[in-house]
């Protein structure tokens, strides 16, 4: 077997929602190697400042190259707007995905009426990263981005389907569908295990997983690349972080789906 289709994808993230992404290339690409890192001692990016979040996506770019990667998935929405061209002039040739780029394009193809919604964190909505992504390939779109920050907590909690977090989904959607959008890009790491109830919330609205269209893009990246490995019938999957708070294996699971073997605490900087 050509040992360049047997080196893992490397995904990284400012916490633990990036493993949404992780659970997605599992499923799409289920004899892939993994290696995740999550920066979950120094979460939130969005607080931070740009030389700031370079800075500390520089110092993941290299531990993972380390392991040896043969594509980058920026599975963090503020990393993929604030320093997703630095880590591609980083790496050169190699395949970067990331979730801003897939998901634009994705609700690009999926829009009928061109009236996108794009529900995300603060930083990412302030950054306008998906409106201009979007905007680039169809000037013409209707981009409105809604900041959603209280559903971050609330998929952390486990509440996917509690009253609260209805409610909260319901007056997010509230300016989005007034605007007569037909496609919801779940713009955040976290939204993917809401996407249930934000479906009921959201009657006639087509909605855009993230994680499920750059899995899609990291396949099409891999194939044109020769890199998709198709003989690997047990991949190995290993998750380094940078600290392990209390509940991390817990939030980490629900996310992941499934249990989480091999952690690993690095220290970075």
């Amino acid at each position: 077997m050509n040992h360049s289709k047997q080196r893992p994808i490397g995904v990284f993230d400012s916490g633990v929602g990036g493993l949404t992404n992780v659970r997605a290339l599992m499923e799409r690409l289920p004899m892939e190697n993994i290696v995740y890192f999550g920066d979950t001692a120094r979460v939130p990016y969005g607080t931070k400042s740009r030389a700031t979040i370079e800075t500390f996506t520089a110092q993941i770019v290299d531990f993972l190259l380390e392991h040896d990667v043969k594509a980058l998935v920026i599975a963090c929405n503020t990393i993929a707007a604030v320093a997703g061209q630095k880590v591609r002039q980083t790496v050169g040739n190699m395949p970067v995905l990331d979730v801003i780029t897939a998901g634009a394009e994705a609700a690009l193809s999926t829009t009928h009426n061109n009236r996108i919604g794009v529900i995300a964190t603060n930083t990412t909505v302030n950054s306008n990263a998906y409106a201009r992504a979007i905007h680039r390939q169809n000037p013409d779109a209707l981009v409105r981005s809604q900041a959603a920050a209280l559903l971050v907590p609330l998929a952390e909690e486990g509440w996917l389907d509690h009253e609260v977090t209805r409610l909260t989904v319901r007056e997010y959607m509230k300016p989005l569908l007034a605007d007569g959008i037909d496609t919801l890009v779940l713009g955040c790491t976290h939204f993917p295990l809401l996407k249930p109830l934000i479906q009921q919330e959201s009657a006639g609205v087509k909605l855009v997983d993230s994680a499920v269209t750059t899995a899609d893009a990291v396949a099409k990246a891999l194939a044109a690349n020769d890199l998709l490995n198709a003989d690997n019938p047990a991949p190995d999957y290993r998750f380094y972080v940078s600290d392990i708070p209390l509940r991390f294996r817990t939030i980490g699971e629900r996310f992941l789906g499934r249990s989480m073997e091999q952690i690993e605490m690095v220290s970075l900087g």
